[in-house]
């Protein structure tokens, strides 16, 4: 429908409109908002992957089986 090109005009378009229905402090407060929610989603995705892509530090080893004799007399 628009070619996947949002450019400056289009913006200040969706913005001076987003301005005209909230206001200009609540428009800031809703930035803020999501400005915090982006960051905290990053860092929780930051953690995720350091969480998994790093080993353990300390593993546990794995007890082997040890082979039992057949004890039939």
């Amino acid at each position: 429908m628009f070619g996947g090109k949002l450019g400056l005009p289009e913006l200040l378009v969706i913005v001076a409109i987003a301005l005209l229905i909230f206001g200009p402090k609540k428009l800031g407060e809703l930035g803020k908002g999501l400005g915090e929610g982006i960051r905290n989603f990053k860092s929780s995705m930051s953690e995720h992957n350091a969480a998994t892509t790093t080993p353990p530090s300390n593993p546990t080893p794995t007890p082997t089986p040890t082979p039992t004799e057949d004890k039939k007399a």
